[in-house]
């Protein structure tokens, strides 16, 4: 079991989330519906899985 503190909603605040499209970076909250959606869709490169060899 693992315990996860968590902060109250009133004390939390919005993280920004940027990526880069088209060659330039850009806030997601800036997205039409439709790229947000994409963005969601997208499978997020990491290294370590980038490394293996089949």
């Amino acid at each position: 079991m693992t315990i996860v503190d968590t902060l109250p909603t009133e004390q939390r605040q919005r993280c920004e989330v940027w990526t880069r499209v088209m060659g330039y970076h850009r806030p997601v909250s800036q997205f039409n519906v439709g790229k947000r959606s994409e963005h969601r869709e997208r499978r997020h490169f990491t290294e370590r899985a980038a490394g293996l060899t089949l």
